[in-house]
C-alpha cells in the first residue's frame, strides 16, 4: 500500500509487544514500596529502552551477513521501526503519573488497564490496516485482551 510515497504501516508489531511489556512490568511491580509509583515510572521507561535495545541487537545479529560488517544506517533504520516498544511504555508511565489527580487509589490498576487497552487497539488496527475482515479484527483483539487478562490474573494470583 503506498501512501504520499510511503509504505503505509501495517506492521504494529513493536506497539503490540511493547504494551504486553509494560503491562507485565506494571504487574511485577511492589505497589507497596517506598516511592512506587516512581518506580514503576522508571522501570516501565528503563525496561521499554533495554527491550528495545535487545530488539535491535537480535535483528541486527540475525540479519547479517557471513562476513559482512553491519552498516550504521541498517542499526538505525531497525531501532526506528522497533522505536514503538520505547513509546509503548510512555503512556502506562503516564498512567502512574497522573493517577493520584484522578482520584486512583492503586496507579497499578490505572496503567495496567492502559497497556492492555493499548496493546488491544494496537492490534486490531494492524489487522485493520493489513485489510483484515471484521471477524478477524474481532480475533486479532480478543487474542490480546485474553494475553492482557492472563498478566492480571497472574498480578491477581501472587497478590501484586
Amino acid at each position: 500500500m503506498e501512501q504520499g510515497g510511503d509504505r503505509e504501516r501495517t506492521d504494529y508489531t513493536g506497539a503490540v509487544y511493547g504494551s504486553l511489556l509494560a503491562a507485565s512490568v506494571i504487574a511485577a511491580s511492589d505497589v507497596s514500596a517506598h516511592h512506587a509509583r516512581l518506580s514503576i515510572i522508571v522501570l516501565l521507561l528503563v525496561t521499554g529502552v533495554v527491550f528495545w535495545l535487545a530488539h535491535v541487537y537480535a535483528h541486527v545479529a540475525g540479519e547479517r551477513e557471513a562476513g559482512k560488517p553491519v552498516s550504521w544506517q541498517r542499526a538505525r533504520r531497525i531501532g526506528r521501526h522497533e522505536w514503538s516498544i520505547v513509546e509503548a511504555a510512555v503512556l502506562p508511565a503516564l498512567a502512574v503519573l497522573v493517577s493520584p489527580w484522578l482520584g486512583s487509589a492503586d496507579e497499578a490498576w490505572l496503567a495496567l488497564g492502559v497497556a492492555i487497552t493499548q496493546q488491544v487497539v494496537w492490534a486490531t488496527l494492524g489487522a485493520r490496516r493489513a485489510g483484515a475482515s471484521r471477524p478477524q479484527m474481532a480475533v486479532e483483539a480478543a487474542v490480546n485482551l485474553s494475553l492482557g487478562l492472563l498478566i492480571v490474573v497472574a498480578k491477581v494470583a501472587v497478590g501484586h
